[in-house]
């Protein structure tokens, strides 16, 4: 009776054990970059590229029209600003066939659901220097198989913008000159560098690419 008691003694603290440190275990994933990385590794791994399809028209009104018209002449492709953590549309990349959420901002809440874009630049499609970033070990974690000659495709609420990459920069993480004014529509996209570092990488992967296509909604 007494061996039956130990053993039955053992098998509860064994199981109380276990518990704890599947507690503790579920805790750490859940409170670390653990957690960040499969997430994002989900958002590249699962997103697939749309099929490009004919949109059905949408009904509006003759004033909405006109409006609209109005905005596309003036040059206003964004008439309303999107806020922070806003979806702003998706980044397809032809050349490993991804295509990535966009959400307004560059803080961890909008990094670690897909690319970022940095709120003081203007959007995709606009003049001047729109900067898009992402984690290396996530929605970029193959940014550095593109390069010079590639596309990088901007989809939003205002159209489609096809950019071709001009020139790849590796620059030291402190550099501020991926974000610099552009004379010409730009899109800049960075993440950390090198790929495989692990820690807080001391440089940055950067493409810059210049406005080649631009298709209105």
């Amino acid at each position: 009776m007494k061996t039956n008691k130990k053993q039955h003694s053992k098998k509860k603290t064994v199981l109380i054990v276990c518990a704890v440190l599947l507690f503790c275990g579920g805790f750490y994933f859940t409170t670390t970059n653990a957690y960040t990385f499969l997430k994002g590794y989900a958002i590249y791994t699962f997103n697939k590229p749309e099929v490009a399809a004919e949109s059905k028209p949408q009904k509006s009104t003759p004033v909405a029209t006109e409006a609209k018209d109005n905005e596309k002449e003036a040059g206003i492709l964004y008439p309303e600003r999107p806020q922070k953590g806003d979806v702003v549309g998706e980044l397809y990349i032809p050349k490993l066939e991804k295509s990535l959420p966009i959400y307004h901002g560059t803080d961890e809440d909008e990094l670690e659901k897909g690319v970022g874009h940095y709120a003081k630049s203007v959007l995709p499609g606009e003049k001047d220097n729109s900067v898009l970033s992402g984690h290396r070990d996530t929605v970029f974690r193959k940014l550095g198989e593109v390069g010079k000659g590639d596309l990088l495709v901007a989809k939003t609420e205002a159209g489609t913008f096809t950019y071709k990459v001009r020139k790849v920069r590796i620059v030291d993480a402190d550099d501020r000159t991926v974000i610099v004014p552009k004379p010409k529509a730009t899109l800049t996209v960075t993440t950390c560098y090198p790929f495989n570092f692990i820690g807080d990488a001391p440089e940055r992967y950067v493409l810059v690419a210049d406005l080649l296509k631009t298709e209105l909604n």
